[in-house]
């Protein structure tokens, strides 16, 4: 289904988290409980599964989700200008439906992020921040871009928007639980 084609949940109080999927990091940034406004909150190593853990940056989403109360992830698909899918979507996809499973029953949703990485370059830019320092904080801008974007279309619709990730009731989710993620006192239940 197409991002956007979704018909979309109704929109509920909470605070909304946003995922700005990288191969190398993760940028997140959350919204307050009205989702007036999107504010960065972090930027996290991207990891790899390991047998019987989940990923030490997807621990950390849960983690996120969790102490704020999130009712909705908001991870960016990546498009080419023309609409069209590629590589790095089937990357968010994959690293959305794996978050889906892990923050249950929480609903996570697929968004257009095109241009979100553009745009937190040239906001970073003009807030003066030089383009050497941008690395450490563009992918919790880009994910500012895309949780006020989900923010504003929410507004205008009164839904949800982007494409809901499915769960599968089956599939065994390793639950982050103790220390800091991917720590050995992290246990998986």
């Amino acid at each position: 289904m197409p991002v956007g084609r979704d018909p979309g949940e109704p929109v509920v109080r909470g605070a909304r988290l946003a995922v700005d999927v990288g191969s190398v990091r993760v940028g997140l940034a959350s919204s307050d409980p009205d989702g007036l406004i999107a504010t960065p909150v972090a930027t996290l190593a991207r990891a790899t599964s390991t047998k019987g853990r989940l990923p030490a940056d997807i621990a950390q989403v849960v983690r996120e989700v969790q102490e704020r109360g999130v009712g909705v992830v908001y991870v960016g698909l990546p498009m080419h200008l023309s609409g069209a899918e590629g590589s790095a979507s089937d990357a968010a996809r994959a690293y959305a439906v794996q978050l889906a499973q892990a923050v249950a029953p929480v609903s996570v949703r697929l968004v257009d992020e095109r241009m979100s990485t553009v745009s937190a370059h040239h906001a970073l830019h003009a807030s003066g921040r030089s383009g050497r320092s941008h690395r450490q904080v563009v992918d919790q801008a880009a994910a500012v871009v895309i949780l006020q974007s989900a923010l504003d279309a929410e507004r205008a619709s009164g839904r949800r928007p982007g494409e809901r990730v499915p769960v599968d009731p089956g599939q065994h989710v390793p639950v982050a639980r103790g220390g800091a993620a991917g720590d050995a006192r992290t246990t998986v239940e």
